[in-house]
C-alpha cells in the first residue's frame, strides 16, 4: 500500500494505465519536462518518452481538437487544461465535437478521451484560476463530468475515466491536492462511475456535496452530532450522469436534505438535484430542500475569498434551520 496525496494518486493512475495500454498519450501545456503546474504529470515523460507525453502550444481549442482526432482513430488522449478558467476557448470542441461524435457517426466512431482540469478556489489564485463552472458541462449530453474528493477516489475514478469509451471531463479540486494522504494499492482497479458514495451514515438529515466541499461537509456533520443531529453525507462524485436513485434513497430515509457546492447558486448542479427530489421524492420531504453554495458573483481575489467559500458553520446553520422546520 502506498501513502498518496490526491496529486500523487492522479499521477499514479495515469502511469498505471499507460503501462498497460500503449495507446494512451498525455498532452497539455508544460506537462512534459516540467510535470505541469501542480506536478500531476511529474516524471511521466521520463518514463514513457516524449512521443507519449508531450507539451503543446498555449491553445486549448487546438489541444482538445487535436485530441478528438486522435481519439477517433484509436488513441486515448489524456488532456490537461492548466486551470478550469482556461477551458472556455475549447468549449466548441468539447460540446460540438467530443460529446457528439458517437451520435453524429451513429456509433461508427467514439471519443475515448479524458480532459483533466484543476478547478475550484481556496488557494489564493488570481482570476480565471478559481472557477467552479461544472454545471456548464453537466448540461451537455454525451459528456461525463467526474469530480473526486479524496486520493483514493481520484485514483479509482481516473482509471475508470481513462477506460471509458466516451469523453470524460475530470475536474480535480486543487484545494485538496495535497491535503492529507491515503493508503492506496496501485492495482489499476477502477471505481464505478455514475455512482454516489455514502461517506457517513445518518438518519436525521442528508448532506450532499462533491469535490473539496466534502471537507467542510464532513466537518459540519461531525459538529452536528454534538447537537443531536445525525447527518448522512453523500459524495456525488459523478455529477453527470447523476446517480439520483442513491440520493433519493437517502432522502427517503432522512426526510431532509441540504446540497453544498462551491459554484454559484443560480443554475448550479444543486438546483438539478433539488428539482429531481421535488419530482420524485416530494412525499418523503419533511422540509424544503436547502442549498449552501457560493454566491452569484465572480470568485473574489484572495483577501475576500473566504467570504465566498461555503463554510462548515454555514452548513451547520442551515442544518439547524431545516431541523426546526415544521
Amino acid at each position: 500500500m502506498n501513502e498518496w496525496t490526491m496529486i500523487d494518486a492522479v499521477n499514479r493512475a495515469m502511469a498505471n494505465q499507460m503501462r498497460v495500454n500503449d495507446n494512451i498519450v498525455v498532452l497539455g501545456e508544460d506537462i512534459g519536462a516540467n510535470g505541469g503546474v501542480f506536478r500531476a504529470t511529474d516524471k511521466l515523460q521520463k518514463e514513457f518518452g516524449s512521443k507519449r507525453v508531450f507539451d503543446t502550444p498555449l491553445a486549448e481549442s487546438a489541444i482538445v481538437g487535436m485530441s478528438i482526432g486522435m481519439a477517433s482513430q484509436g488513441l486515448i488522449p489524456i488532456v490537461e487544461i492548466q486551470f478550469m478558467g482556461f477551458i472556455y476557448s475549447a468549449i466548441d470542441q468539447i460540446l460540438n465535437h467530443a460529446a457528439r461524435l458517437r451520435n453524429r457517426t451513429r456509433g461508427r466512431l467514439s471519443c475515448p478521451m479524458v480532459i483533466r482540469a484543476p478547478f475550484g478556489g481556496g488557494i489564493h489564485a488570481p482570476e480565471h484560476h478559481c472557477e467552479s463552472t461544472e454545471a456548464l458541462f453537466a448540461h451537455i449530453p454525451g459528456l461525463r463530468v467526474v469530480i473526486p474528493s479524496s486520493p483514493a477516489r481520484a485514483y479509482g475514478l481516473l482509471i475508470a475515466a481513462i477506460q471509458d469509451p466516451d469523453p470524460v471531463l475530470f475536474l480535480e479540486p486543487k484545494r485538496i491536492y495535497r491535503d492529507g494522504k491515503q493508503a492506496i494499492k496501485d492495482n489499476g482497479q477502477p471505481l464505478p462511475l455514475d455512482t454516489c458514495f455514502v461517506l457517513r451514515e445518518g438518519i436525521d438529515l442528508t448532506l450532499i456535496s462533491w469535490g473539496a466541499m466534502l471537507k467542510e461537509t464532513l466537518a459540519a456533520a461531525e459538529q452536528l452530532t454534538q447537537q443531536g443531529i445525525d447527518a448522512e453525507v453523500i459524495d456525488v462524485a459523478t455529477i453527470k450522469p447523476l446517480d439520483i436513485s442513491s440520493i433519493i434513497d437517502s432522502v427517503n430515509k432522512t426526510g431532509r436534505c441540504i446540497i453544498i457546492h462551491e459554484a454559484a447558486k443560480t443554475g448550479g448542479v444543486g438546483a438539478e438535484i433539488a428539482a429531481q427530489l421535488a419530482e420524485k421524492s416530494i412525499t418523503s420531504l419533511l422540509a424544503p430542500v436547502q442549498r449552501v453554495t457560493g454566491y452569484d458573483t465572480v470568485m473574489p481575489m484572495l483577501k475576500n475569498e473566504h467570504y465566498y467559500m461555503p463554510s462548515a458553520q454555514r452548513i451547520i446553520n442551515s442544518a439547524i434551520q431545516i431541523m426546526e422546520y415544521r
